[in-house]
């Protein structure tokens, strides 16, 4: 099996997880409120999607 002979520094572990990181969401603009909204989901202000109402709020 293969085993490492040596420990892997905290360097070059960090170094590796420099790209793991969150995101921030992408953000889209209502076309019906003008807020901003998550893509392909229900708008939260309005309820509305692809142009008709499906959520009352």
């Amino acid at each position: 099996m293969a085993v490492p002979k040596r420990r892997t520094s905290k360097s070059r572990r960090d170094k590796r997880r420099a790209h793991f990181k969150l995101k921030s969401p992408n953000l889209a603009e209502c076309p019906q409120c003008h807020e901003l909204k998550k893509p392909h989901q229900v708008c939260l202000n309005c309820g509305y999607y692809k142009g008709r109402e499906v959520v009352e709020v």
